[in-house]
Parts: C-alpha cells; sequence; structure tokens
C-alpha cells in the first residue's frame, strides 16, 4: 500500500463510530499486563497439572518464540502487504496495517487492541489446541510473548535511538521499509529471516536519511520552561 507522503500529525480514522474508534487504540502495557498472567498460568499449569518437565516445558516454550519469529516475518510480508484490487481487502489491510505506513507517528496502533486481540489469540489456541493438543499450553506461552517483544521493539524501534549499535542494523532495516521500500524489511523483532529470504536492505549501499527516520520517530513532548 503506497501513500504520496507519510503524515507526521494525527492518526487515521478507521470508523466513524467512536465506540469502534476507540476500540482500535491500546497502550503496550495494557497488552502486557493482559497476557503475562495467562503466560505465567499457563506454564505453571504445564508443569504442575499435566506433568511435562521444567526442562520440555522450557524447550518447548523458546521453540515456540522461534516460531514466532518467523510467523512476525510471513504475516509481515505476505498478508500486511498483500496487494489487491478489491476495495474491500484493500480496506482490511490498511486497517491492519496500512495506517501504520501513512501514520507512522501513531503510538497507540502498535499492538492489536485489546478485543480483537482476545479473540484472535482465542481462535490461534483453539486451532494449536486442535493439533498440539495438551502441548499447546507449553507453546501458546512462548507464542505469545515472542508477540509481546515484537510489538514492544516496533514500538522501540519508533521511539528510541538503538541502544547498542548490535541493534542499530534491525533499526534501519525497518526505517528503510518505511521510507524506502515496503517490499524488503519485513522482520521487525528479527532481522534473521529478511537475510534468509534476501530481503534484508544492503545497508553498505542504502545511506542513511536522518530526516526521513526523524519523520518515523514519534515526537518528544517538550518540557515546559519558566520564565
Amino acid at each position: 500500500m503506497k501513500f504520496d507522503k507519510i503524515k507526521n500529525k494525527g492518526q487515521a480514522r478507521l470508523f466513524e463510530s467512536q465506540h469502534l474508534e476507540m476500540l482500535t487504540k491500546t497502550h503496550p502495557l495494557v497488552i502486557w499486563g493482559m497476557y503475562l498472567p495467562v503466560i505465567g498460568y499457563m506454564l505453571y499449569y504445564s508443569h504442575s497439572t499435566l506433568g511435562y518437565s521444567i526442562g520440555k516445558v522450557a524447550l518447548v516454550f523458546i521453540g515456540a518464540m522461534l516460531f514466532w519469529s518467523f510467523f512476525e516475518y510471513i504475516m509481515h510480508r505476505f498478508m500486511f502487504h498483500f496487494s489487491s484490487d478489491s476495495p474491500r481487502l484493500q480496506r482490511i489491510i490498511y486497517v491492519m496495517h496500512g495506517n501504520h505506513h501513512e501514520y507512522p507517528r501513531d503510538k497507540q496502533r502498535l499492538f492489536m487492541p485489546p478485543v480483537p486481540s482476545l479473540i484472535l489469540a482465542s481462535v490461534i489456541f483453539a486451532l494449536m489446541y486442535l493439533f498440539m493438543g495438551p502441548v499447546t499450553f507449553m507453546f501458546f506461552p512462548g507464542f505469545m510473548l515472542g508477540y509481546l517483544i515484537y510489538g514492544s521493539m516496533h514500538y522501540a524501534i519508533h521511539a528510541w535511538n538503538p541502544p547498542i549499535k548490535l541493534l542499530k542494523p534491525l533499526w534501519r532495516n525497518h526505517h528503510l521499509h518505511h521510507y524506502k521500500s515496503d517490499e524488503k524489511g519485513f522482520g521487525v523483532s528479527s532481522a534473521v529471516w529478511d537475510r534468509v529470504f534476501g530481503t534484508f536492505f544492503d545497508l553498505e549501499v542504502e545511506k542513511e536519511d536522518k530526516e526521513k527516520v526523524r519523520q518515523l520517530m514519534f515526537e518528544k513532548k517538550r518540557e515546559n520552561t519558566p520564565i
């Protein structure tokens, strides 16, 4: 979904209804607060009630986190940037992800809001349980923690400079995805799959445009200085 210009102020209006519009916004801490207890309980349940060893719980949990990074890449590349002539599909894609490209400074829409998030998480859990049975109680928490890390990394990339030099390529890869080409740079929490599938930007060739990067960063609130 292409936009002639990135909008540095405001946010997209997704629904005419004010009540529906409110349901499209959230804060990262709300989503962390929703899912951390679920993650903790499921891991405890896996060991104490289902009888899985701590080692197996940890192994499946970590494996699920790694699986999330692949799932994140596939979703971002093939669903969030799906090209279609259908106005209905274009509308769905815009609501899911396109509005973020048009309004990258909108910090209220970097996580899926609570109501649709709970519905989708319930569907995903049910599908996992259908295929994996009780193992889902170990796998689903890792998958969800992967999602929480992804959302938080996305927030951090738009909010701050990379905290360590090692993470700068990941930051630049996402910034270039926004202002250079949305046909590359699909990894957010990890650049592994971009490198595997050849969609990582060649950072040796691409020059860093600090002004365009600034336009993608959240605005800092100016402190009132005493007169």
